[in-house]
């Protein structure tokens, strides 16, 4: 459970003067989010646990909320909540364990090489969004203290620190070599399509449109071979109309009375930990 002492002083294990907290703290961060929740699908196992073991078709909103609590915790959170929060990750990890039906091999979310990607489709899909939306552009120092500082986070779940990339060169390098590895299944293409249309449901009829703006700012974000081989490649103009459309929102979620707004689609425990940070980060 979070602290909820405005002034605490322990900030974390990254603390208000890292490049993290400036960009994933940023309103639009959800696009960066929804990115790569589809480029992570690209990866044979680690779809395959999602796909063998995850409920997100019909409890997504959980899912959203599960997986924006732990970067919000690990992030922004007091030390003791972020390492809390890793525990609850590995004791679920330790259960997701199979076989990949795509390639026949046996994959293991716990294993570093699942963990390494999923951190770094995630680390660099925040700073994508943060590029496009945020009010500055990060210069190359800035630029390695931030995925530095994203090997701290990343080495929360027992991945090795070494193993993990710690510059933008270093992300660069990954990305490059793990390209061979990622293909297109049915079902990676169900996921990305979720993602991009999300069923209909009651209970979050009311964030149906703007999470759809969202997801389509958020394939706009995504690089075009990745998106080639998902099958979900459209015309530049397209991307340009999406990015523009979710723009305002950048804005309208940092006006008095919209703060709180992140609460009905993350939960309390996730608006609670962000609406801290921000204290801190203005009081530094």
């Amino acid at each position: 459970m979070a602290t909820t002492v405005s002034d605490r002083t322990d900030h974390g294990l990254l603390g208000p003067r890292s490049i993290a907290w400036t960009v994933i703290g940023h309103p639009m961060s959800l696009v960066g989010g929804l990115r790569a929740l589809m480029i992570q699908a690209l990866h044979p196992l680690a779809m395959a646990g999602v796909a063998q073991h995850s409920d997100y078709e019909r409890r997504a909103l959980d899912r959203l909320r599960r997986t924006a609590y732990y970067v919000t915790a690990t992030t922004f959170g007091d030390t003791e909540t972020a390492y809390a929060a890793a525990e609850r990750v590995k004791r679920v990890h330790r259960r997701i364990h199979g076989v990949d039906p795509v390639t026949g091999r046996p994959y293991n979310a716990a294993d570093p090489d699942t963990q390494i990607w999923v951190h770094c489709t995630e680390w660099h899909s925040l700073l994508a969004a943060y590029r496009v939306f945020g009010n500055r552009q990060l210069t190359p120092p800035q630029l390695d203290q931030y995925f530095a500082e994203g090997a701290i986070i990343g080495s929360l779940l027992d991945t090795p620190r070494e193993r993990i990339p710690a510059s933008h060169a270093e992300c660069r390098a990954y990305f490059a070599a793990v390209r061979p590895q990622l293909c297109v299944s049915e079902h990676s293409r169900k996921a990305i399509n979720f993602v991009l249309h999300p069923p209909v449901e009651r209970s979050t009829l009311h964030l149906q449109a703007p999470m759809r703006l969202f997801a389509s700012a958020a394939l706009a974000l995504i690089p075009r071979h990745l998106r080639r081989l998902a099958g979900i490649d459209r015309p530049t103009w397209q991307d340009g109309m999406a990015i523009a459309a979710v723009r305002p929102f950048g804005t309208v979620l940092t006006l008095p009375g919209m703060r709180d707004l992140p609460r009905a689609v993350f939960g309390g425990d996730v608006h609670d930990i962000a609406l801290q940070a921000r204290r801190i980060y203005r009081a530094g």
